[in-house]
């Protein structure tokens, strides 16, 4: 009797798992594995441009190595010596961090008009300018260059930064999420004599912290990482931007890819951070707002 209950303490768990509850382990074993070598495939890129930023010479045809073999900074070095890289990347965090504050601030204003504002023909103004959205900036390039070299804004700050001030996209976004406040909020604030701008302030926008870090970060990544009309409307090296610099590396004959792969790296660092940072707001305000 002893060695009967030994037995049958000692048998192996997975023994006496069902054949259900032993296809779900299996499944759920395959997925983490297909989802471990998936992360993979996608980290090695920036991991390969991180190992060859440090490697001297390295070339496109080169073997990718997990290790460098001489690591240095010489191509950090030669970056922000030979090319106005310091103020490269200023540039860019110039422009960066004023389209996303007068984004956040226009989208907002407009998604509350959108929202709690009964105007005619609202339902079909806000379907016009979703409309926009459909529209690539290839076709606006050149109307928008002939009308900013009339008004002398070419190779200027303001040029480059005025069609970034509005986005149809920011206004989607915090319209969607302001139809989740409820609306007897606002009309609690109403009765204690709150006005618009005050309801606006103190009972909407709190209420959509998540939505407008979503916005937040995808409008610095879109500007961040803005290549052609900067292209277009600036001129002198010392306004370019990050994207446009780094194009710039590339030679027609000879590629220095050790100099290009370093200011990848340093194009990617802010962006990583600003994610990391604003991570579990992107996932709220994008689960909150019904979009996939």
């Amino acid at each position: 009797m002893a060695d009967a209950t030994t037995d049958t303490r000692t048998e192996p768990t997975t023994a006496r798992r069902s054949p259900a509850a032993r296809a779900a382990l299996t499944r759920s074993v395959l997925l983490h594995v297909v989802m471990v070598l998936g992360a993979l495939a996608m980290f090695f890129p920036f991991y390969w441009t991180l190992v060859a930023s440090f490697s001297p010479g390295t070339g496109l045809s080169s073997t990718p190595r997990i290790v460098p073999d001489d690591p240095g900074l010489d191509a950090y070095v030669q970056l922000f010596s030979e090319v106005p890289f310091a103020r490269v990347v200023a540039n860019s965090v110039l422009l960066a961090t004023v389209t996303t504050l007068v984004q956040l601030f226009t989208s907002a204003t407009a998604a509350y008009a959108f929202s709690r504002l009964p105007f005619p023909g609202r339902t079909i103004v806000f379907g016009v300018y979703l409309a926009t959205m459909m529209i690539p900036l290839q076709v606006l390039v050149v109307p928008l260059f002939a009308e900013f070299r009339a008004f002398g804004l070419v190779d200027t700050y303001l040029g480059a930064l005025l069609p970034t001030f509005a986005a149809a996209f920011g206004i989607f976004l915090l319209r969607q999420a302001m139809n989740q406040v409820p609306v007897e909020l606002d009309e609690a604030a109403a009765i204690d004599g709150a006005g618009h701008f005050r309801i606006f302030w103190t009972v909407v926008l709190p209420n959509i912290r998540p939505a407008l870090a979503t916005l937040a970060v995808f409008a610095f990544m879109g500007s961040w990482n803005s290549f052609l009309w900067p292209l277009v409307v600036l001129r002198s090296p010392e306004l370019q931007t990050l994207p446009v610099a780094l194009a710039g590396l590339q030679g027609q004959y000879t590629t220095e890819w050790d100099v290009v792969m370093a200011g990848s790296v340093i194009s990617i660092l802010p962006m990583l951070a600003i994610y990391l940072f604003a991570q579990k707001y992107v996932i709220q305000g994008v689960a909150n707002t019904g979009l996939k």
